[in-house]
């Protein structure tokens, strides 16, 4: 059975209520996400639009063409507003108004009003322009990895495409309406189009929604809550991976704040916190992007270093303990903070069933040159027997 446009307006109508309706409804359930809620309105604003255009020639064609046009158009303007929400930018009204006013005026002309190529060229320009400043939102963002990410970027801008192929037709081969303008080829295969784009910008749309979720999980699980490190058991995740990969010898740093306990002590274990919120935001701005970095409890944190060789990263050991030595806090003139280092190499990558065990021999013995850096006085760095000469 051929389906016509009357048909296909009406599937489309109830399809795209029925998105609409589920993106409100996981918005209810997540309301931190605004783009669900904006989406959700896109698509019920939408389908109040196929309604109109199916009511043509039972209501005043001011109304299934103008207004459900407009709209439409209004709809496709909430789309890339979501967009905007979804990658946390602002809202921008203003264009969304702009368009739907462009509309309407040039609606109220009426050389334009009965020209059908004008009418066409007009709303299919806008609703790809929104189309493609939607995609454009996606591919600004791309530096979060999210899978579906380019899958939307492809799909809005496929139907940016299907719109904007219309202008050129509008033009060389102008739409025929019959007496029943619904019966329009144009508009069954728009319709047709229409449908497919609701379902999959709909998948497109909770997928991102569901991977961002599963991402943000992943990262509080993989972040310390207080200092925004690396937490233990993210650390050793990716310093395993690390000593599996070829490449030169990698080498482990310890830290210990000394006299940590004394600080919080003497001065509350807020001020506590704040050093060690402090230790950490001076340590990673110094560190190559290639090193890994995260707390392994209490005052101790833990420091992998890559591309380095192991003068290079006793030398950075070093360097970051002087640096630490110089944090001051105006407010607290006689607060002193001070760390030692114990540190240790690993030569050549390590077979993947064995680099954990090789990781915890590289633990033990950077924590035993810790532990001589504190029975040494302290705020110093040592390095691991056979590794590289002690740097006092």
């Amino acid at each position: 059975m051929l389906l016509d446009a009357s048909t296909l307006l009406l599937v489309t109508v109830i399809l795209t209520f029925m998105v609409g309706s589920l993106f409100l409804l996981s918005w209810s359930q997540a309301r931190h996400v605004h783009a669900l809620a904006i989406w959700g309105v896109a698509h019920i604003t939408g389908a109040v639009a196929s309604a109109l255009l199916a009511l043509r020639g039972i209501i005043p064609d001011g109304i299934s063409i103008g207004v459900a046009n407009g709209v439409m158009i209004g709809a496709y303007g909430l789309i890339w507003t979501g967009t905007r929400a979804f990658e946390g930018r602002r809202a921008r009204p203003v264009p969304v108004a702009v368009a739907v006013a462009l509309w309407s005026g040039a609606c109220l002309i009426p050389a334009f009003y009965a020209s059908l190529p004008a009418r066409v060229i007009l709303a299919s320009s806008l609703a790809a322009g929104f189309c493609f400043l939607a995609a454009r939102e996606l591919w600004r963002a791309r530096a979060e990895p999210l899978v579906s990410r380019y899958p939307g970027i492809g799909l809005l801008l496929l139907y940016a495409i299907a719109y904007g192929i219309r202008v050129p037709l509008a033009l060389v081969a102008p739409p025929q309406v019959g007496p029943n303008s619904l019966q329009s080829p144009w508009l069954t295969i728009l319709c047709l189009i229409g449908m497919l784009f609701t379902l999959a910008i709909a998948f497109v749309f909770m997928s991102l929604t569901k991977e961002r979720a599963e991402h943000l999980q992943r990262q509080a699980a993989d972040t310390d809550a207080l200092t925004g490190v690396l937490s233990r058991r993210a650390f050793v995740a990716r310093a395993e991976a690390a000593l599996i990969e070829r490449g030169p010898a990698v080498t482990l740093l310890l830290f210990d704040l000394d006299h940590f306990k004394r600080i919080n002590d003497r001065h509350g274990h807020a001020v506590g916190d704040g050093v060690l919120v402090g230790f950490c935001h001076a340590v990673t701005a110094l560190l190559p992007d290639s090193a890994l970095f995260g707390r392994m409890g209490g005052e101790e944190f833990a420091c992998l270093l890559r591309d380095l060789t192991p003068e290079e990263a006793l030398a950075k050991a070093e360097f970051l303990r002087r640096a630490t030595a110089r944090i001051a806090v105006p407010e607290l003139p006689q607060l002193a903070i001070s760390v030692s280092i114990g540190l240790a190499t690993a030569e050549g990558p390590s077979p993947r069933r064995s680099a954990g065990r090789r990781l915890d021999a590289l633990l033990s013995r950077a924590d035993a040159a810790l532990y001589r850096a504190k029975r040494n006085g302290r705020g110093r760095t040592e390095p691991a027997p056979h590794t590289l000469r002690r740097v006092a």
